[in-house]
């Protein structure tokens, strides 16, 4: 079979889907693996560290698409590219079909097998492919490293000849993958004092086990759905939720939110009446910026400052500021979905459409919209 990774058309993106060293182990499966070139020259990955890995290097972008039985890419590949796969082929990247109707039904046409990463399964089988969660913990991790740059503060208490300095206040909103790594990277790793909040009170353990306190604020009754998500609030719950959290926002340097909702727009968690109460000089990083932002007010791909003196940044993508270890990590999740359902004997990929990881993440096979989430809209 053959595995082509062409680069991403994206002028923000700077992920590679396949590195070097994830070339090797599909080669080592029987593949045949090219790449287009300049793949990885943003990520820092030359063409010769492909070519040593065994991969082709293919300057013929559609004509390498024409001939892959399987593509690997990050975002969603540009519409007049579709039609340029094979019938049958597999293709592997973000898709966001809750907001990709007609792109869905381009793949159904060509009778391309589309598989969403977004919608991996969150199981113990399925996290070696859960790309969503791999690409959220560096965002976690980066959303705190750029708060550090832009407070006029240290992170960690210090005792010096001038004094003792006061730790920062750290507020992270929501403990799903990112959250919890914004915690231990500003906690553990940097010193600040830090406080969370999820809906969620199972959460509670872990945010614990990292050293941070857990805010509790009655909402009334919440939960967590099947894949582990907050559930969605009534706006009765939103309210009480931001009179709580509005005081610990007034006591905290940094805030960083992390609530997505797939498909729909992201919850306004932070008002601008929040955001007016705290100290000049702090900082919000809103990591939902993408989904319309958690707090009122966020610009994507921007960075504002409020009358108050407080700097609002809603750049998207933060994983895409490292991009060396988040290729490693895509490109590793991509990997492991093609060796778990590799044939060895054919040596090819062999998918059992009964298979539960794939019920999960496939939107389309065979010509048709086989998700059950989106097929009627298929």
């Amino acid at each position: 079979m053959h595995i082509f990774a062409p680069k991403e058309t994206d002028p923000r993106e700077t992920r590679a889907a396949l590195v070097p060293e994830m070339v090797a182990r599909l080669v080592k499966l029987g593949a045949k693996v090219s790449v287009e070139t300049g793949l990885g020259e943003r990520a820092s990955w030359p063409d010769a560290a492909y070519e040593e890995s065994g991969a082709l290097i293919a300057p013929d972008r559609r004509a390498a698409l024409a001939d892959a039985d399987i593509v690997f890419r990050v975002g969603k590949p540009p519409e007049d590219e579709v039609g340029a796969l094979k019938k049958g082929a597999i293709h592997l990247s973000f898709l966001d079909p809750f907001n990709e109707k007609a792109l869905m039904g381009q793949f159904a046409s060509q009778e391309v097998t589309a598989v969403s990463l977004e919608m991996m399964p969150r199981s113990t089988l399925a996290q070696k492919m859960d790309a969503l969660s791999s690409q959220a913990s560096l965002a976690g991790y980066q959303a705190v490293i750029l708060a550090a740059d832009r407070l006029p503060k240290i992170f960690p208490m210090m005792m010096t000849p001038a004094g003792t300095l006061s730790p920062s206040r750290v507020f992270i909103v929501g403990v799903g993958v990112a959250g919890l790594q914004a915690i231990a990277t500003a906690g553990k790793r940097l010193g600040a004092r830090v406080d969370a909040f999820d809906t969620r009170p199972v959460v509670e353990t872990e945010v614990k086990s990292l050293g941070a306190k857990f805010v509790k604020i009655d909402v009334g009754e919440t939960g967590q759905t099947a894949q582990g998500y907050a559930k969605e609030l009534t706006p009765e719950q939103i309210e009480k939720q931001r009179q709580g959290m509005a005081k610990v926002c007034e006591r905290s340097d940094i805030v960083i939110t992390t609530a997505k909702l797939f498909g729909r727009k992201a919850p306004v968690i932070i008002t601008k009446e929040m955001v007016a109460g705290m100290r000049p000089g702090s900082v919000i990083v809103d990591l939902a910026a993408e989904g319309g932002g958690n707090v009122e007010g966020t610009v994507l791909d921007e960075e504002i400052t409020t009358a108050n003196g407080v700097r609002i940044i809603g750049h998207g993508k933060l994983e895409c500021r490292v991009p060396q270890h988040a290729s490693q990590m895509y490109s590793a999740n991509l990997t492991n979905f093609v060796e778990h359902f590799w044939d060895a004997e054919a040596k090819r990929l062999k998918l059992d459409m009964e298979d539960e990881i794939l019920k999960g993440c496939v939107i389309t096979h065979g010509g048709k919209v086989v998700h059950e989430r989106f097929r009627n809209d298929g």
